[in-house]
């Protein structure tokens, strides 16, 4: 009875310390596997640098082969102490784990793949689980469903902005030509569109009193532009807001069950009509 019972207690305990984030052991295991990341993300970036690379090749290859061995052992420890294994390997933050430790072992059949391991900032993700920022994840998800709400109009704008770009690329094509750089319909469309965002990388501009007048308008136009998928999105979310208010201020006026649907007639919990 204690040989079957040894290795379940072995796999709670192990469960605890990598899932548990609301434990002492749990906490302690995320902020170092948080630290571990960042510096193996920091050894990856370094190693970038050729003349870092030239004078400490040698150890940033030895830490780097550290980080991987880390979390190789993380990875497998993870797969063995989760309820559902395949369930945890094909999640999000499985195949995360998993993408950050293969660059390794890649690296060494296939010359530059180990700089693939930049992946493993992705990682840091889990700093929400850490840091109990689950309200920021319920924020991020009422923007999501405002952009859903709004995919359409934006759509239509876009759209409209890619109309608009290609007739004044055109308009500035024929105007300047290809002796003041627009030497082309699709490179007069790359100036409209760097110009129309307000971006103006300044490698082709107008030369003719004319072009720089559709300069002048095309930047002008490009701030008032900007702002409307702005207005688009806050707009949906205002909308959202206030539905979710509507139903939070229903309440059955008998039992006080609240977070009816707006359009609901009777009480969820005692059938009162409300």
């Amino acid at each position: 009875m204690t040989n079957d019972t040894a290795p379940k207690n072995i796999k709670s305990r192990v469960f605890v310390i990598i899932f548990g984030a609301d434990t002492p052991a749990g906490k302690l295991f995320d902020v170092i596997l948080l630290w571990a990341i960042l510096l193996s993300v920091f050894i990856v970036m370094l190693e970038s640098v050729n003349e870092i690379k030239a004078d400490f090749g040698k150890e940033l290859y030895i830490i780097e082969w550290f980080f991987t061995v880390l979390f190789t052992i993380e990875y497998i420890a993870r797969i063995y102490a989760s309820p559902k294994p395949l369930k945890y390997v094909f999640s999000f933050f499985g195949i995360i784990d998993l993408l950050s430790i293969l660059p390794s072992f890649l690296g060494l059949v296939l010359t530059g793949a180990h700089s693939l391991m930049i992946i493993r900032s992705i990682r840091l993700l889990r700093i929400f689980r850490v840091l109990k920022m689950a309200r920021f994840i319920g924020e991020a998800s009422s923007l999501i469903e405002a952009l859903r709400a709004s995919r359409t109009k934006i759509t239509i704008f876009i759209g409209t902005l890619f109309l608009l770009t290609v007739v004044l690329g055109t308009i500035m094509y024929l105007v300047e030509g290809a002796e003041n750089g627009f030497t082309s319909i699709p490179r007069s469309i790359y100036w409209a569109v760097v110009t129309l965002t307000t971006v103006g990388y300044g490698d082709i501009s107008p030369h003719t009193t004319l072009g720089q007048l559709i300069a002048t308008i095309v930047m002008v136009l490009g701030y008032g532009i900007i702002a409307v998928p702005t207005g688009i999105v806050s707009a949906e979310m205002n909308s959202l807001r206030n539905k979710m208010n509507q139903v939070k201020a229903v309440k059955c006026h008998k039992c006080n069950a609240a977070d009816h649907r707006v359009e609901a007639s009777h009480c969820y919990n005692c059938g009162t009509l409300l």
